[in-house]
């Protein structure tokens, strides 16, 4: 023990920290994981020491330190939160806690899996940004000792690393960790081609330092001949994942990139960093294009420098960055490099407005509705993008991430112009809104006051979580009648898909259960969140389908017997429209997937408890229950009755027509003059057309198809077609 409380004594010997409280820390940790082990045979105690290490050399505060010396105890100790509270504090608690969360849960969906780690990883650091910084250091530790677990986990973690942690410490501004957590991923994941860079790099050692050395000296050498002092002056080769991206990227092979070189100077202030690229560019030649001022024009992640390419003596190509120290911190910690300074000048780091983009951020992504798919592709724009930096008409700099689109650029510079936008300029040519700017553009937005609002399909056209949090949020207020409309809709069919076969009765009552349980007021509002896409629709069918099976819990044998029973009942007909094969006059409802008619070929299912549901036998839901194979014994034979005029059966039409004054009420009079009784009406519109959605009372496929031929002959309808739900 005395040996580990040394190296931890000497870890925070050269930093303001409150050695007491980190060594009880240490104290508490080590006899909470004595006895354990790590897979390489080492006491599990290194593990959390060599995270704290990591923490202190990117500058965090006490807390941190303290907390990635605690960070594996309350999952796997009997050290509770309660415990670390009432030693260390809240604050130290809850970091724990918010660490320890990220990994609780399992699934057998790996996918599933890691999309809910990142949700949760989002949400904890949203609230304290330490959280993700732990997490990092943490993997970075594990990674570090990969060669000791079996090859498949060396593959799945190299595998999550490269696509979830190293993106997330590039987008949060701490390059060094995210440069090492790279070069370990390829490692595993091609370690063919790792040694192979390795070894080459290695061989042309002396190559790459001569020139490197010469070229730093020949520098210096102009800047004191001109009385300029560079405070420090270093330079670096490409690391191992960066030439292992643009070999296989460019299909290049290693003796073919020659921008393997960057020097680097720090200097004092601001501008001494342009007096020194003066003096570079009358040196060298610059390369066009490839000249960057991130100092005027930040990255997201607070990263400033000076960045161009320039020809060496020899024909070599480097590249040169030129930063103030401050800059240099920031960019080798991130938002690391700030916590202990401000912690220190504002009394608590958490008020630093400089993380406050972190927050948005991380908050937006947690709060995404997306599926699992559109989850983890907007996480990879949000993160894992390059930068794209493009200019208003005034000459302000947007900063987007590569593969944004216009609607992304409108909804970045406020949601009252994404929410007015009508249009867009790109370098003064109307463009497409999906279209995605390049470095350079100019994008005038063009708005209106009178229009109405973005269209459903942004929601697939924007690629930021941002811009598509907007667009839920104008979808939310300003549309309740339509999401309501649309949420009934797609409720229904998705019921149908997942095999929740329930009359109106039993659908009500579950809505208003999982409703409750969602945290809605009312019913309706649940129905209106699923039609602006603000709840995700797996999750709730799930919840859906629970409920369904508690409240059903007959056997198929008690099924077939009540339907028997209900042979005998009477029922709301006096004589059914439907022949159940084998059974007489039995309950029967009829699928508001489908919705059949007379005249209309049809198979019944046999229901929990609820008698026979009736279905279009070309349905999509009974095509797909059918293939699926599980509950072919449900199925039955079925057949009209001898239905007459006087019977009536509900349908749905979506009508598509031009956006002409008086169209609706041609249509209503068409079926005013059939004498056809109308249930519901909803007119909406779409970029060039509106949809009108009818339901009515009909006598058969045929009465149908007359209606569907009447309307179909005014020149302002363009398509009718079957609506799903009435």
């Amino acid at each position: 023990m005395n040996n580990y409380r040394e190296t931890v004594c000497e870890i925070i010997q050269n930093g303001e920290y409150d050695k007491e409280k980190i060594l009880a820390a240490f104290d508490l940790s080590y006899a909470a994981h004595e006895g354990q082990k790590r897979a390489s045979g080492e006491d599990y105690i290194i593990h959390p020491i060599e995270v704290a290490k990591i923490l202190v050399k990117t500058g965090l505060d006490t807390d941190s330190v303290v907390a990635a010396l605690l960070h594996d105890t309350i999952e796997d100790t009997t050290v509770s939160f309660d415990d670390l509270k009432k030693q260390f504090g809240l604050e130290v608690a809850e970091i724990v806690d918010g660490v320890t969360k990220l990994s609780r849960t399992v699934y057998t969906d790996k996918e599933k899996q890691q999309v809910e780690n990142l949700r949760k990883m989002f949400l904890a650091t949203a609230k304290d940004v330490r959280v993700i910084i732990i997490k990092l250091a943490d993997r970075l530790h594990n990674m570090r000792t990969n060669e000791y677990v079996n090859p498949e986990k060396q593959r799945r973690k190299a595998k999550e690393t490269l696509e979830i942690y190293a993106p997330l410490a590039h987008r949060l501004g701490m390059q060094r960790m995210k440069i090492e957590l790279e070069d370990l991923s390829i490692k595993y994941l091609d370690p063919v081609a790792y040694h192979e860079i390795e070894e080459n790099m290695e061989k042309k050692a002396q190559t790459h330092e001569n020139f490197l050395a010469n070229t730093i000296e020949h520098i210096k050498e102009h800047f004191n001949e001109l009385g300029y002092e560079i405070p420090h002056i270093n330079s670096r080769v490409k690391h191992i994942y960066s030439v292992y991206r643009k070999m296989y990227a460019q299909n290049k092979t290693i003796d073919e990139i020659y921008d393997l070189y960057a020097i680097r100077i720090i200097v004092d202030n601001m501008n001494e960093c342009y007096n020194a690229l003066g003096i570079i560019h009358d040196m060298y030649k610059p390369i066009p294009g490839r000249f960057k001022d991130y100092i005027s024009t930040p990255k997201p992640n607070m990263y400033q420098s000076l960045h161009t390419t320039v020809i060496g003596k020899e024909g070599q190509p480097f590249e040169v960055q030129i930063r103030t120290w401050e800059m240099h911190r920031t960019a080798e910690y991130g938002i690391a490099a700030h916590w202990k300074y401000k912690s220190k000048v504002q009394g608590k780091a958490q008020d630093d407005r400089q993380l406050e983009w972190v927050r948005n951020l991380l908050k937006t992504q947690a709060e995404s509705v997306d599926s699992d798919e559109d989850f983890m592709k907007t996480f990879k724009v949000d993160f894992f993008s390059d930068e794209v930096f493009v200019f208003t008409p005034k000459g302000d700099i947007i900063n987007l991430p590569a593969g944004a689109t216009v609607i992304d650029f409108a909804y970045s510079i406020h949601s009252a112009v994404g929410n007015k936008m009508i249009g867009a300029k790109c370098n003064g040519k109307m463009t497409q809104l999906d279209y995605q700017p390049k470095n350079g553009d100019i994008i005038e937005i063009m708005t209106t006051n009178s229009g109405k609002g973005p269209g459903r399909d942004w929601l697939n056209i924007a690629k930021t979580s941002s811009a598509k949090s907007k667009i839920r949020q104008w979808f939310k207020k300003e549309r309740r009648e339509e999401n309501i409309a649309k949420g009934d809709e797609e409720l229904d069919v998705a019921l149908a898909e997942a095999g929740v076969d329930i009359t109106k009765e039993q659908r009500d009552k579950f809505i208003a259960s999982v409703a409750n349980k969602y945290g809605f007021s009312n019913a309706e509002d649940l129905i209106a969140a699923i039609g602006y896409d603000g709840l995700p629709m797996n999750k709730l069918i799930s919840r859906f389908k629970n409920e369904f099976i508690k409240e059903n819990k007959a056997s198929n044998e008690e099924i077939t017997a009540s339907i028997a029973k209900q042979g005998t009942k009477k029922t709301t007909h006096s004589k059914s429209p439907v022949v159940v094969e084998g059974v007489d006059n039995c309950l029967v409802k009829f699928a508001r997937c489908c919705n059949p008619l007379p005249g209309e070929h049809i198979i019944g299912y046999i229901t929990k408890g609820y008698g026979i549901s009736v279905h279009r036998a070309d349905c999509a839901h009974v095509k797909a229950s059918l293939e699926k194979g599980d509950e072919n014994d449900r199925w039955l034979n079925v057949s009209w009755a001898n239905t007459s005029e006087d019977e009536s059966f509900l349908a749905s039409l979506e009508i598509y027509c031009s956006k002409k004054y008086g169209v609706l009420a041609d249509i209503t009079a068409i079926l005013a003059n059939m004498r056809v009784t109308i249930k519901s009406l909803i007119a909406r519109e779409t970029d060039n057309t509106a949809i009108v959605v009818l339901s009515c009372d009909v006598h058969s496929r045929e009465h149908l198809d007359t209606i569907i031929r009447k309307i179909g002959e005014l020149k302002e309808v363009s398509s009718i077609r079957r609506g799903n739900k009435s």
